[in-house]
C-alpha cells in the first residue's frame, strides 16, 4: 500500500518543560501534509481500498477527516465526496474544495452529515469513517512506531479525544512497541465530553448535543473500541473548557509559532494548565495533532466571546 503520512518531526518544548518542570515532547501531527495526524490512519484506509479497486471516496467529517480524505483522493487520482454539517467552519470547507474534492453541507451534527454519507456510499464507492475503523487505528498508531524509533519513551502520552481514533491508534501503537504500562491522559472540551461522561456513568453512552467550539471533537459517543480500551489500559480523562483550550491555542502560537485548532488546544490546555496528574511523571508526550480550519484571527475573536461568558 502506498504510503500517504508523513514522518513527524518529535520536538522538546523548552516553554512547557519549564511549566511542568519535566521533559515535554511534542509529536507534531499538525505538520502532516493534510494539516493533521487524520492522515495516518485515512491514508492507510484509502490506499487500502484503492489497491482493492474502488472508485470514490466518500467522506463525513467536521473538517480534518475530510481534508485528509480529500488529500488522498487527490495523490491517488480518485474523486471525493465530503459531507460536513453546518457546524463546519468555512476554513475547512475551502481547504477540502481546493484538494479538488466534491463538498456536501448536511445537518447539524457530524452525526446527520455521516448518516447523509452513509446513503451515498455503494459498491464501488467507500465510506471512509473519520474515526470508527481498524485500517484507521493501524494507521495512526505508527505515531507511536516512530516515537519508539527515536528512542523516547515517555512516562504519560497526553492527547485529546473526539470520537477516540486518535486515542485507539495510540493505544494500539503503545502496545505494540511495550509500552503498555505507559498512562495516557485523554481530554475533552465541556461540550463534547463523551468519554468523560461515560466514565463517570460508568457505561457507554451518547451524549444528548454538542456545545463546544472545537467542533473536531463533535462525536456524540467515542468507538466502541475506544470505551473498550478504557478497561483495558491506565486512561485518565480530563475535561477542559472551551476558553481553556483556545487560551491555549493563542499561547502555543506565541511560544512555537504553529496554529491548532482548539481541539488540539484541549491538550495542550492539560500541560499548559499544570494537571496534577503529570505532577511526577519526567517525560511527557503531547500529541499535537493539528486541525487546518482555524485562522488567528477566529482563535482571538472566540477568546473575546468566550472571556464574556
Amino acid at each position: 500500500m502506498q504510503v500517504l503520512h508523513i514522518q513527524t518531526p518529535l520536538l522538546e518544548s523548552t516553554p512547557l518543560s519549564q511549566i511542568v518542570g519535566s521533559e515535554v515532547w511534542l509529536k507534531m501531527e499538525a505538520l502532516q501534509p493534510s494539516g493533521s495526524f487524520k492522515l495516518r490512519g485515512i491514508g492507510r484506509a484509502c490506499s487500502y481500498h484503492a489497491g482493492r479497486g474502488v472508485q470514490r471516496f466518500i467522506s463525513s467529517s467536521g473538517g480534518n477527516a475530510g481534508i485528509a480524505v480529500a488529500y488522498c483522493g487527490r495523490k491517488l487520482g480518485l474523486p471525493v465526496t465530503v459531507v460536513v454539517p453546518l457546524s463546519t467552519p468555512e476554513r475547512a470547507i475551502e481547504t477540502i474544495k481546493c484538494e479538488q474534492a466534491e463538498v456536501i453541507v448536511s445537518g447539524e451534527s457530524w452525526q446527520e452529515a455521516h448518516g447523509h454519507a452513509q446513503s451515498l456510499s455503494g459498491r464501488d464507492r467507500v465510506l471512509i469513517h473519520p474515526f470508527d475503523d481498524p485500517l484507521l487505528w493501524e494507521g495512526h498508531a505508527t505515531l507511536i512506531d516512530e516515537v519508539k524509533q527515536s528512542g523516547l519513551r515517555p512516562d504519560a502520552v497526553v492527547l485529546s479525544v473526539g470520537g477516540g481514533g486518535l486515542l485507539c491508534g495510540v493505544l494500539e501503537g503503545l502496545h505494540r512497541n511495550d509500552m503498555a504500562d505507559v498512562p495516557v491522559l485523554a481530554v475533552e472540551t465541556e461540550g463534547a465530553a463523551s468519554l468523560g461522561a461515560s466514565l463517570k456513568a460508568g457505561h457507554h453512552l451518547e451524549l444528548e448535543r454538542i456545545t463546544t467550539v472545537a467542533t473536531s471533537l463533535g462525536a456524540k459517543k467515542v468507538a466502541d473500541k475506544a470505551w473498550e480500551w478504557c478497561g483495558r489500559h491506565e486512561i485518565l480523562s480530563l475535561s477542559v473548557s472551551d476558553l481553556e483550550a483556545v487560551d491555549s491555542c493563542l499561547q502555543f502560537a506565541a511560544d512555537h509559532r504553529h496554529l491548532v485548532e482548539p481541539a488540539c488546544g484541549a491538550a495542550l490546555a492539560a500541560v499548559y494548565g499544570q494537571q496534577p496528574f503529570l505532577n511526577d511523571k519526567k517525560t511527557i508526550l503531547l500529541v499535537v495533532c493539528g486541525g487546518v480550519g482555524v485562522s488567528f484571527e477566529q482563535l482571538q475573536q472566540w477568546q473575546q466571546d468566550l472571556e464574556k461568558r
